[in-house]
């Protein structure tokens, strides 16, 4: 948990910002208290609903590549906003290359199915599929995934300049209790798949138009 949970790990992460850098540029995220707020509806109307979900069902897959891939497909299938989409599969694809190289079990199966096109690679599918291979139960995968979101955010924040060191460990200590309440119910199964971050989608949308980007979405 504390190697593939760490930022340390080239996850591809800090690639991303899910919509702060342009909510910050529009100037609805100025401060510490906006920060806060977007990061926990991220974990609460996207993750919880959308990626966790996903995650169990590919970690449950137990290696099963069919059962996997039933689990990517959705999450393709329910992500709406373009560079949301990309941004989890550019996320997925180096997750799986740097896995391939560790030669984490079958990572290289599942990343030959990406490059023939035949499976999309959203994270969270990645996610469940690897750290199962690598004997994370499920519970502890999900408080690495939620984790992991949740400072990757805050890191774009602080990159962008919209808080500081004290301030992201503020948000973080404070945001395990949100993380802690998401884990205490069981995850909603895969038909039930949605999730409901507005003002995300729309930011990530319009970040392409932006005159300067440091961030990928």
């Amino acid at each position: 948990m504390l190697q593939h949970g760490d930022s340390f790990f080239p996850s591809g992460a800090v690639s991303f910002s899910w919509g702060i850098e342009a909510l910050g540029a529009d100037g609805k995220i100025s401060k510490a208290d906006d920060v806060a707020r977007f990061v926990r509806q991220q974990l609460k109307g996207r993750w919880a609903t959308s990626d966790r979900p996903v995650l169990c069902a590919a970690h449950a897959a137990g290696g099963d590549l069919d059962s996997v891939l039933t689990a990517d497909r959705l999450m393709e299938a329910n992500s709406l906003a373009a560079e949301q989409r990309e941004g989890s599969k550019r996320m997925g694809a180096a997750l799986l290359n740097i896995h391939a190289r560790l030669e984490t079990r079958g990572a290289k199966d599942y990343q030959a199915r990406l490059r023939a096109g035949a499976a999309p690679g959203h994270v969270a599918a990645v996610q469940g599929f690897l750290w199962h291979a690598l004997g994370l139960d499920a519970d502890s995968a999900c408080h690495v995934a939620a984790h992991g979101l949740a400072v990757n955010l805050l890191g774009a924040a602080l990159r962008l300049g919209i808080i500081g060191h004290v301030d992201s460990q503020v948000i973080l200590g404070n945001l395990h209790a949100t993380i802690a309440d998401i884990l205490s119910v069981p995850p909603a199964p895969l038909h039930e798949l949605h999730a409901y971050a507005p003002a995300a989608d729309i930011a990530m949308m319009r970040h392409e138009t932006q005159d300067s980007r440091l961030f990928y979405n």
